[in-house]
């Protein structure tokens, strides 16, 4: 029985259920898929890179309406009314008094008409310019935070994208592996029906390599099944039609990171979201104060004021333009802003240790993932040489049971043996590449 040798490469295999499984269906292989492609695909099309996107957006657009204080503020005011009470005006003649006897004029009524006023208001302030700028800088340190768990998404996507990527490799190199024992098994089969008709071998065994063919066929339909699961899973975290066919792309089995534990605790620190928001927070607690501060100056407000009046008496002014200062100031508040300053100054306080307990828990997440990362590798090296040796165990016994040299039960042993040794081999690869993600998303890798 020729050897087959097995590399780390993965091919390419169905998405439909398959009548031989020792034949793959190559109608519609699809695109094929690299890591750096998925990546790419992700952080430009994910549905939540997408919402995260949309609220910085929101940030963005609130920081500019915040801008906007600082510029005069025009207002238009108009109120019409309807007088209640009907006022009459006496109008006494000259010659009453002097000539008695004679009567006072008609009383004058003045007519039921709509009054209306309208008056226009254009405000320019002044020293609230200092406060609206501490509200902008708020606004700024708002959007940096956004933009922070932006990044702490587009972190776990990747994180995400990798890990199902994976997955996926590891389930086609697992396939391969039970359709490579799938081969062995019909080998086998055959070999032992033409024993059994020599009366070499009893039925039992060949009723033997029957179960366990069709234990290993019923393994791969149930491998096959558990792929198409997860290429959707990773269609939709791609944000794309779950659908939608591919296949993927061998990755390099181990990766050498010329990293120190220290260079990556700095690299963590330096770009870890969570470390970045909670020194952001600090610096947004210190603005508020300042905000809180600020309200102790007065505020003082240039404006212009034009007033139009209509339906009013004849006697009554019908237009007023007034240009002046507006000062309002607060000068008892029974103590509030000084509440407001202490409670500001505690959230300092609370943001400044949230900060050192986020950077403990990133030292202590990197200095885990980097010797798990370690571990596994070491792990891997293990699992390969024993899957390399219970294969080469497998294929002299196969090689000796054809010449009558071994027994039926040396090769379905060593085929146990060899199962085992895959399955430890897959777990090992992926807990390898597991760890490898888990790694450079403990030190704030994006891609």
């Amino acid at each position: 029985m020729r050897r087959t040798k097995t590399n780390f490469a993965v091919f390419i295999l169905p998405l439909t259920p398959i009548s031989a499984f020792g034949q793959r269906d190559r109608s519609a292989p699809g695109e094929v898929l690299t890591l750096d492609q998925a990546i790419s695909l992700a952080l430009s099309d994910s549905h939540l890179v997408k919402i995260a996107e949309l609220e910085v957006g929101k940030a963005e657009d609130n920081l500019a309406a915040i801008r906007t204080m600082r510029l005069p503020s025009m207002n238009l005011f108009s109120l019409t009314s309807i007088q209640m009470v009907q006022h009459e005006i006496n109008l006494k003649s000259v010659t009453t008094d002097l000539l008695p006897g004679v009567d006072s004029f008609a009383p004058l009524t003045v007519p039921r008409r709509p009054p209306t006023v309208f008056t226009s208001l254009i405000a320019q302030p002044l020293s609230q310019q200092y406060r609206i700028g501490l509200t902008i800088k708020h606004g700024k340190l708002a959007r940096d935070v956004t933009n922070e768990r932006l990044r702490q998404v587009r972190q776990s996507i990747v994180d995400r994208v990798k890990r199902t990527y994976y997955s996926i490799l590891q389930s086609q190199s697992a396939l391969e592996s039970v359709l490579e024992a799938i081969r062995l098994y019909r080998e086998l089969d055959r070999v032992t029906g033409d024993y059994v008709a020599q009366q070499v071998v009893l039925k039992s065994d060949r009723l033997e390599v029957e179960t366990r063919l069709a234990k290993a066929e019923y393994d791969a339909l149930n491998l096959t099944n558990q792929l198409a699961t997860e290429k959707e899973q990773l269609n939709n975290l791609l944000g794309r039609d779950v659908e939608t066919n591919f296949s993927v792309s061998a990755v390099p089995t181990q990766t050498d990171y010329n990293l120190e534990l220290a260079s990556a605790r700095a690299r963590a620190l330096d770009q870890r979201p969570e470390v970045r928001e909670a020194r952001l927070r600090i610096k947004e607690a210190e603005v508020d104060r300042r905000i809180i501060k600020s309200e102790y100056i007065p505020d003082v407000t240039l404006g212009f004021r034009y007033v139009t009046l209509r339906n009013f008496d004849s006697g009554v002014p019908q237009n007023f333009a007034n240009i002046g200062v507006l000062v309002k100031w607060e000068i008892f508040d029974w103590g509030r802003k000084k509440d407001q300053m202490a409670e500001k100054s505690k959230l300092i306080e609370q943001a400044k240790t949230g900060l050192h307990e986020a950077e403990s828990l990133v030292l202590i997440d990197v200095g885990d993932k980097f010797r798990k990362f370690q571990q596994t590798r070491q792990a891997l090296v293990v699992a390969q040489l024993g899957q390399e040796t219970a294969r080469e165990v497998l294929r002299i016994n196969a090689n000796k049971y054809k010449v009558t040299a071994a027994l039926l039960s040396d090769v379905l042993q060593s085929q146990a043996s060899l199962a085992e040794a895959n399955h430890k081999y897959q777990d090992a690869l992926l807990g390898y590449w597991t760890a490898k993600a888990e790694f450079e998303k403990s030190i704030g890798e994006e891609k």
